[in-house]
């Protein structure tokens, strides 16, 4: 199937049911179909659709229409620096690009149109085209940095997509009074799984521009929000705002958070804050479609109640993998390991792309390396145990510790630089740079955190500096990084 039949969908099951925007400023079913239908006709001669900028109340208008023009939907981070974000930017040549008012004056190369204006330009009267209907077709692009400071273009089919929507969702299966609040930015799995997930269930989508907790809180009241998702980061501000106040959110149903590993300590003050909502811990990749595994709120609460330790350990855990996914875990000879043995995680099924511009990384049975680390316990609960390459997950982001050495190493007196991330209850890692001066050098660690901070960003800037003497390497002379984490596991945070 392809996204544009979800278009068809909502219009006969949902004509007269508000699916987007605020309660002052709904828009039905039907209102949905006639604006995708008018902004597909507008995009019919571009190759893509762009978007750079925050959430918007009407951003699922042009995802979708993209469908039914038959092109792929392209969400850019609009956080990164303006050379880093109009490099991806320029990749999707012969591309609509839309923009926030904030972002459009940094697109250059391309005549950015603010999405509202995109929105009221919209024709009553167009002439229709009709949708490919090509489920082979790419339908959403999304940049991930991976190991490098080279972001990798991930490339979602609508056969991805669709796999994934009719295999976790039911369609029709949210009730009218339902609304689901989405904090996650665009450029990120979750944001586009979201859009995608509760149009088909039916359910109002109400955005947040950009997060912040007591806003966050504000709107699921004022709302009525019944879902919502958040990640990490999201999470740990929330507990840090209640402060331990009870959150007051009657209506929120069900809480979904993924994206990086959640403190535990974090997740047992969010559980008894929040004691009247079902917690969802959802794990998945960009290049599976989003979630594989879930871990639901019946598993919270065995967990948190609980006095058999495999019980309660579930909780740090990803749940477990959805019935539509194959999972192997795999040791350094490719054999597949029994339960309980740490290995690489590997996934097969319809909605696992494992492809990028570059080509797809799948191997000939179909299977996908997640580069993650992890094993599946005797009951089928599935546990992470970090990324098998370098990769810092900072608030849900992936940074790669080559862009910051490099900054680092280019100071005069720095001979030798080694990125880690730590685990850190707020932002799921911390940035720490462990530093080797030139002989004779005397560096200062605020005055290396500000030249990272002026050449890249703040959330790329190492939390800590510490210098040592050495860093550990093999006998071959590579870097031995997972001894520098072990040695810098006891600093305070």
């Amino acid at each position: 199937m392809h996204l544009s039949s979800l278009v068809e969908m909502v219009e006969s099951g949902f004509g007269d049911r508000v699916l987007l925007g605020s309660s002052a400023v709904p828009v039905t079913g039907a209102e949905f179909g006639r604006r995708v239908r008018s902004g597909a006709a507008t995009i019919s001669g571009h190759r893509a659709v762009v978007y750079v900028g925050e959430n918007h109340p009407l951003l699922p208008i042009a995802l979708f229409a993209s469908a039914w023009a038959g092109v792929p939907f392209v969400p850019v981070n609009y956080r990164l620096e303006d050379h880093h974000m109009n490099a991806l930017v320029d990749r999707q040549q012969g591309a609509l690009v839309l923009a926030d008012v904030a972002t459009a004056p940094r697109v250059t190369g391309h005549s950015a149109i603010v999405l509202d204006d995109w929105l009221e330009s919209l024709p009553v009267e167009f002439e229709a085209i009709d949708p490919p209907f090509d489920d082979d077709g790419i339908a959403i692009v999304l940049y991930t940095s991976g190991t490098t400071s080279e972001p990798k273009s991930a490339l979602l089919r609508h056969r991805h997509l669709m796999a994934y929507l009719l295999g976790s969702v039911e369609f029709g299966g949210a009730g009218e009074d339902e609304a689901v609040l989405v904090s996650v930015p665009p450029y990120h799995v979750a944001g586009m799984a979201n859009m995608l997930s509760n149009t088909f269930a039916g359910r109002r989508i109400v955005y947040l521009r950009s997060f912040d907790a007591q806003i966050w809180l504000e709107t699921i009241r004022a709302e009525g929000i019944t879902n919502a998702m958040v990640v990490p980061t999201m999470l740990a501000r929330i507990v840090e705002d209640l402060d331990g106040r009870p959150a007051n959110v009657p209506t929120l149903r069900s809480l979904s958070y993924g994206g990086a590993k959640v403190s535990e300590r974090v997740l047992r003050a969010a559980l008894k804050l929040l004691p009247d909502t079902g917690f969802v811990n959802a794990y998945g990749l960009t290049e599976t479609a989003s979630t594989i595994a879930v871990l639901g709120p019946d598993d919270h609460r065995a967990a948190i109640e609980s006095d058999d330790p495999v019980v309660r350990r579930r909780l740090s855990s990803a749940g477990q993998v959805l019935p539509m996914v194959e999972i192997e875990i795999r040791g350094e000879s490719d054999e597949i390991l029994p339960p309980g043995e740490t290995g690489m995680i590997y996934l097969r099924g319809e909605q696992i792309s494992g492809e990028y511009a570059s080509g797809s990384v799948l191997d000939e049975h179909g299977w996908f390396c997640t580069r993650d680390r992890g094993f599946i316990d005797a009951d089928g609960y599935l546990f992470i145990e970090g990324r098998s390459d370098d990769t810092i997950i900072r608030g849900g982001e992936n940074i790669a510790p080559a862009e910051i050495e490099e900054v680092l190493l280019a100071q005069p007196g720095v001979a030798e630089v080694c990125v880690v991330g730590l685990p850190d209850d707020e932002w799921g890692q911390r940035i720490v740079a462990a530093i080797v001066p030139s002989s004779g050098a005397r560096l200062d660690a605020e005055q290396l955190r500000a030249a990272v901070r002026a050449e890249l960003r703040g959330s790329k800037t190492p939390e800590l500096v510490v210098f040592r003497d050495a860093l550990p390497h093999t006998e071959t002379g590579k870097l031995l990084r997972r001894v520098v984490v072990q040695e810098l596991a006891d600093l305070p945070s």
